[in-house]
């Protein structure tokens, strides 16, 4: 797991290019990769993550908040998986950090806060994947109701805040100091982490069916929209509804592998498998020999600008490549 472009100048001061960092990129790329050892049974990738946390947490973990929660979530199986205590012992305490420490917006909504920025009163789309995962995870894991319900409710908050009514997609952000969603930026990247993180967490997480059947009812709005505005070569724009921005493969293949696994699972009429399809041929045509996938924008925050999103540089980023590696999981589920 080393640095995926070592020669790239980061653009902040986190380190999300390189995997020997605790942060959100490592974390969404940890969780696709222990997901790729459950279906394999490749016992070498499994060992691999045990020694990347080991490290991790023999040189100290950062500080606690919404983006580094996200290897929290790999964690938790690795620690149900191994029953190491220390693992244990860190998710309780991580988890109970979000139930009763993190800022907070109007409503319980979980504050976007990361590293360095507190990001007051905002609401973003990330912030499902990033932490509410990991809560709903710990939830069945401690057998704490409570944990499973407060991942409803961050669910439902930011769907009521996030939701753009007329088209089912999602705007990148919400703030409740100045009522507004900033650019109004339909984000595709921010979009996917709905696709692909929904169709997980109804795996995790044994929701009522009514909250289940309002969530999958979202994203198959969501999934018509994306229908209609996918690009010929089966990607999507970084901005969804902007022609004139960059097709972007990191949301591509997260859309591709929601898609195609809710079609799998019963969530998504056969009809989306189509689309799905169309995504996996063209996130294929951006991996090069050597398995770097290109087309992958870099980390974006939330700005009121919308050139902002257009301009955000392109180079391989872990995200980019555990997101593609769970499209490639879910294909190869499909093949067998």
């Amino acid at each position: 797991m080393k640095s995926l472009a070592p020669a790239f100048q980061e653009q902040v001061a986190i380190g999300i290019v390189s995997m020997n960092n605790w942060e959100w990129p490592q974390g969404v790329g940890l969780f696709a990769l222990y997901s790729y050892y459950k279906e394999t049974g490749n016992l070498a990738i499994r060992d691999e993550l045990i020694a990347w946390f080991d490290s991790r947490i023999a040189e100290g973990l950062p500080a606690k908040n919404v983006n580094t929660m996200c290897p929290m979530l790999t964690l938790s199986y690795l620690a149900e998986e191994t029953n190491n205590p220390v693992y244990l012992a860190l998710c309780r305490e991580w988890v109970t950090y979000v139930m009763e420490d993190i800022p907070r917006t109007d409503e319980g909504g979980i504050q976007h806060v990361v590293t360095r920025n507190l990001n007051e009163g905002q609401l973003w789309d990330d912030t499902l994947y990033m932490t509410v995962l990991f809560v709903a995870r710990m939830g069945v894991l401690l057998q704490e109701d409570r944990y499973l319900q407060e991942s409803i409710r961050q669910f439902l908050v930011h769907l009521k805040y996030l939701t753009d009514v007329k088209t089912g997609l999602f705007f990148h952000g919400w703030t409740f100091l100045g009522h507004h969603h900033f650019a109004g930026a339909l984000w595709a990247r921010g979009n996917s982490w709905y696709t692909a993180g929904l169709v997980d967490y109804l795996d995790m997480a044994p929701v009522p069916s009514g909250v289940s059947q309002f969530l999958l009812s979202s994203l198959e709005r969501q999934v018509r929209t994306l229908a209609e505005l996918q690009h010929e070569s089966g990607l999507w724009h970084t901005l969804l509804d902007q022609p004139d921005s960059y097709l972007e493969t990191s949301a591509s293949s997260a859309f591709a592998y929601g898609i195609l696994k809710a079609v799998r699972k019963g969530y998504l009429p056969e009809r989306y498998r189509e689309i799905g399809m169309k995504a996996l041929t063209g996130v294929l045509e951006k991996i090069d020999e050597a398995g770097v996938v290109h087309g992958v924008s870099y980390g974006t925050g939330l700005k009121d600008d919308l050139n902002y999103y257009r301009n955000i540089k392109q180079c391989p980023m872990p995200y980019g490549q555990s997101m593609t590696l769970l499209l490639m999981v879910e294909a190869r589920r499909m093949a067998t």
